[in-house]
């Protein structure tokens, strides 16, 4: 019985040293499996647990412009942070930094309570802030440098250049579409923390410098941007328009020199400025172009061979019904010439060649000159327009689209689809940044001019040039749009906005523009204008053809472009610039539904000008829609035909105006 009790209790001895080894075993293997195989894992675990790692903005690179003038910078400014454990007297502190930072004391103070060892008071602070700070010599406060961004030149190019955030991240423009090119490497601060988690003191903490983006050069030129702005402000605020677009294009290389919008904003202030302000209309906007879209169908037409530049149309004495819908001229035409049916802007003859073009091969030519699709220029936020397929054409559609209402573009496709006339006969890619460097100024990437598709021949786009010629010269509807010293091709538009209340057209807001190029025998600039709900005059021909001539002659001049034909005498310039208004007339035509004032079923009447002031005389020439000639200055002395006298489309008609004695 003893030997059994024994033999048992050595049984459970040995059974209880096996388990212990075993055990020993298991505890021995799993150290060695977690210290051996898992030791990266749990070091990092370990490492993230008692460090802090504080980001640190990262540099962006520079923006340029075509000659190499900074359009975009970061600046190194000094970021505000404390050291709370650190500090003696919170409230102190907080008192005299309040009104340096402009935040309210109890926030300051709130924000650097408790036992933490780093804390952002306030991020790329000027310098003046900064140097006042330092004077203070407050324990626990510390700077680190951070870049902020800066725009030189303030509202010139926002909207193709764009604007970042805090981050800072790129919100629109340039700064957006190249985010990730402009954007250097992250750095950041090391900060230890205690057993329980709380913050140690940053002193001797490891800084890794953030890194610089790459840098890029743009196609925009800042002295055509600046007279692009300038003049297209003029004319928004001189008609007392809603806004506006203007956009300058090399028409050989779809190179963007200028693309400007009124209202603008500084980017260095983006918080002061309205949503509205803030989008590049140019690109993010479409309109319908009125009767800038007879250039191209005239294009179209005699590329299909289904005109020639020597036809004539019958344009019904100003009223033709078609699909149930009468359709207006402003005057009386007859037999129009193709050439003349651009020159007075028929809307009648626009649609009788319409019509002989057919709807499957119009719409295949407004696919071809970019009409309906994005250009997929290198900027944010670009729309396609609007254009119904052919099939959804019903009754009056292919006239009206004819002269350019029921289809709706952007500025940028207008200006790139003008210079395919300009440069004859190729679509070009619009594009804005010309090549991407490093920071010595290497060229990582360039970019280089595409040809998308041919549209039309040259010997069509050389036709088409020739009758666009007579729209800015004497007797055309954009006569405003002259340069002297250079031959202008161009075409006045006005079209009247879809009101989204009445889903029918509005009554009283237009969309008036002009779009050319210059020199029009050797094109060097393709130039748009647009002003969006003038309110002293509607047309295209009065409120955007003179800024289209301030921003081609000055461009010109900048670009030391030679004049190629006589230049005028200082008197005939003069005068010539009085005869701007007039164009007013004959660019009624453009917008069919506007109502005349001074079209009786006999004939359009001549006013009694005699005695009127050179400004009295615009105004009576708008309000009773006539097409005068004006010479000379002062009062008027003598006109022709005299007053209550018909007029036809044949018939001189002028002004003479002399000084008073």
């Amino acid at each position: 019985m003893r030997d059994d009790r024994e033999k048992w209790t050595r049984l459970r001895i040995r059974a209880i040293g096996v388990v212990f080894v075993f055990l020993l075993m298991v505890t021995v293997s799993r150290a060695f499996y977690l210290q051996i195989f898992e030791q990266e894992r749990f070091a990092r675990l370990a490492e993230k647990q008692h460090l802090k790692v504080v980001q640190l903005t990262p540099s962006r690179g520079a923006i340029y412009d075509a000659t190499n003038s900074a359009l975009a910078v970061s600046v190194e400014m000094d970021s505000l942070y404390a050291e709370p454990r650190n500090m003696e007297d919170v409230p102190a502190a907080a008192a005299q930094l309040a009104p340096l930072l402009g935040v309210p004391k109890d926030q300051l103070e709130k924000k650097m309570q408790g036992n933490k060892g780093f804390v952002w008071l306030q991020r790329r602070l000027t310098p003046e802030v900064a140097a006042a700070i330092r004077k203070l010599d407050i324990e626990g406060l510390a700077f680190v440098k951070e870049p902020k961004r800066f725009y030189p030149n303030a509202e010139i190019g926002s909207h193709v250049i764009g604007f970042t955030g805090l981050d800072p991240e790129g919100l629109e423009g340039v700064e957006r579409k190249f985010d990730t090119v402009l954007l250097g490497n992250t750095g950041y601060m090391v900060t230890e923390r205690d057993a329980l988690g709380r913050d140690i003191a940053t002193r001797g903490m490891m800084k890794q410098e953030a890194s610089t983006g790459q840098n890029i050069a743009l196609t925009i030129d800042k002295n055509i941007q600046y007279i692009a702005e300038k003049e297209l402000a003029a004319a928004v605020e001189n008609s007392r328009a809603k806004g506006g677009i203007a956009i300058v294009m090399d028409p050989a290389t779809g190179r963007l020199l200028a693309m400007a919008n009124y209202p603008t904003f500084n980017p260095n202030a983006v918080a002061k400025a309205s949503s509205q302000a803030l989008r590049n209309k140019a690109i993010t906007d479409s309109f319908e172009p009125g009767s800038t879209m007879k250039v191209f169908l005239v294009a179209s037409a005699l590329e299909e061979k289904v005109i020639s530049s020597q036809d004539a149309f019958n344009c019904e004495n100003g009223v033709f019904t078609i699909g149930g819908r009468t359709i207006h001229d402003t005057h009386k035409y007859g037999r129009l010439s193709v050439g003349d049916i651009l020159k007075y802007s028929s809307n009648i003859g626009a649609a009788k060649i319409g019509s002989r073009l057919g709807p499957e091969r119009l719409y295949g030519y407004l696919r071809r000159f970019g009409f309906g699709a994005r250009s997929n220029v290198d900027l944010p936020g670009e729309v396609a327009g609007y254009l119904r397929n052919k099939s959804q054409w019903y009754g009056v559609d292919l006239a009206t689209i004819s002269f350019g209402q029921g289809i709706s573009v952007s500025a940028l496709q207008l200006v790139t689809a003008m210079s395919v006339i300009a440069n004859g006969g190729s679509l070009m890619q619009p594009y804005v940044v010309d090549r991407v460097l490093d920071d010595k100024g290497g060229v990582i990437k360039q970019f280089s001019p595409a040809t998308k598709q041919r549209v039309i021949s040259a010997e069509t786009a050389r036709q088409v040039a020739r009758m666009m010629e007579a729209v800015a010269a004497e007797g055309g509807t954009g006569t405003s749009a002259a340069v002297d010293g250079y031959k202008v091709a161009g075409k006045t538009g006005t079209a009247q906005k879809a009101d989204p209340v009445t889903k029918g057209y509005s009554i009283d807001k237009r969309t008036a523009s002009f779009v050319g190029f210059v020199p029009a025998d050797k094109p060097r600039l393709t130039i748009l204008v647009v002003v969006d709900e003038p309110k002293t005059s509607p047309y295209g021909g009065v409120v955007a053809a003179p800024a289209f001539s301030a921003i081609a002659k000055q461009t010109l001049c900048y670009l030391r472009v030679p004049p190629n034909q006589p230049l005028k005498k200082k008197g005939e310039v003069v005068e010539a610039k009085k005869e701007e208004p007039r164009a007013a007339v004959v660019a009624a035509a453009e917008a069919e539904d506007v109502p005349q004032e001074n079209s009786p079923r006999d004939g359009v009447l001549m006013a009694n000008f005699h005695g009127l002031s050179m400004r009295q005389a615009l105004q009576l020439m708008e309000k009773s829609g006539l097409n005068v000639r004006l010479i000379g200055s002062g009062r008027v002395v003598e006109q022709s035909p005299p007053p209550g006298r018909k007029i036809t489309p044949a018939d001189p008609v002028w002004v003479r105006l002399a000084p008073s004695a």
